[in-house]
């Protein structure tokens, strides 16, 4: 009844007694609001933030709901297809649950998916198929490289992968020698590549690690600003050795 609810006032936004604004939008203006919501969804769950991880998901299920709903207006689909398709999609994809499938690990789940998508003909042209071109480059590269390594293109040790690194890092200083910004460009996009690589290889996700440590220095940059205002100052009037003190002061914290 909830769910029901939601659809008919999103109906009623968009007709003509509705919203001026939300009878506007398209699926192209509608886009940085999508992705907005997501980012938001996940900074709420960054902070384990129950009550903002609820009102994130609201926001983010009425987007896909109004999406639906323009294309319930021009005659595509509605938003119980959406539930429809992906319900059938979700029966089909574990067998192991609702048939006669027997898959025992979740290695054994990944490889039947990836059979089965093929099948489906999601990705029937490259392994590398079927990861989004407009992924953040960390999380992409990350997708890409598993599917490489699942047929075994990879590095067996990472070992290996420091070398490569030093090699990457080494093409990189020489690009800075020459003062060739294209090269130095390429060069960095290396280097980050292996350093995905290697974040893989010990399980580690590098877009989280990567936003963990922006939060890090978010927070010891505030402590930086806090000191400052505590003594009449500007953090910009202040010296590096000044700033790394309290930098310093916020790592023990």
């Amino acid at each position: 009844m909830q769910f029901e609810e939601l659809v008919s006032i999103v109906a009623k936004l968009r007709s003509p007694e509705g919203c001026p604004w939300d009878r506007e939008q398209t699926r192209e203006t509608l886009k940085p609001y999508l992705v907005e919501e997501f980012y938001e969804l996940i900074d709420a769950l960054e902070d384990s933030d129950d009550e903002g991880i609820k009102e994130e998901l609201g926001d983010l299920l009425f987007q896909i709901v109004l999406q639906s709903q323009l294309s319930k207006e021009e005659g595509v689909f509605n938003i119980h297809d959406v539930i429809d398709g992906i319900s059938r999609k979700m029966i089909r994809r574990h067998p192991h649950v609702f048939g006669e499938h027997r898959l025992e690990t979740a290695s054994d789940v990944i490889e039947w998916w990836e059979e089965h998508k093929k099948k489906e003909g999601k990705n029937p042209e490259s392994v590398l198929g079927g990861v989004p071109k407009s992924l953040p480059a960390l999380v992409r590269a990350r997708q890409l490289q598993i599917k490489a390594t699942r047929v075994g293109f990879d590095w067996e040790k990472i070992e290996d992968m420091f070398d490569k690194l030093e090699e990457e890092l080494k093409e990189f200083r020489d690009a800075l020698r020459r003062k060739k910004h294209d090269e130095m460009e390429g060069e960095l996009g290396d280097i980050l590549f292996v350093l995905v690589r290697i974040a893989n290889f010990v399980n580690v996700s590098a877009e989280d690690a990567l936003r963990k440590t922006i939060r890090k220095f978010i927070q010891r940059f505030h402590h930086i600003e806090a000191g400052a205002s505590r003594m009449g100052r500007k953090v910009s009037d202040m010296s590096l050795d000044e700033m790394e003190v309290l930098w310093n002061e916020a790592k023990e914290k």
